[in-house]
C-alpha cells in the first residue's frame, strides 16, 4: 500500500495535484449550485418559475 501511495517517488507531486483538482471542482460545484439557486429565486420572484406552473423539472 505504501508503494502505491509513494507512486514511485512522485507521490509528493501526484497526491497534492489530486487534492488541488478536487478542491477546484468542489468549489466550482458549490458556486454553480449557489448561482442556480439564486437564478431560481429570481425567476420565482418574477413569477416565471416553471416548477410552480407545472412546466418541467429543470
Amino acid at each position: 500500500m505504501s508503494g502505491f501511495l509513494a507512486m514511485g517517488g512522485y507521490g509528493a507531486y501526484v497526491w497534492p495535484s489530486y487534492a488541488v483538482a478536487a478542491l477546484a471542482l468542489g468549489g466550482l460545484l458549490a458556486v454553480s449550485l449557489a448561482q442556480r439557486a439564486a437564478a431560481r429565486r429570481e425567476l420565482a420572484a418574477r413569477g416565471l418559475d416553471r416548477r410552480k406552473r407545472g412546466g418541467g423539472d429543470a
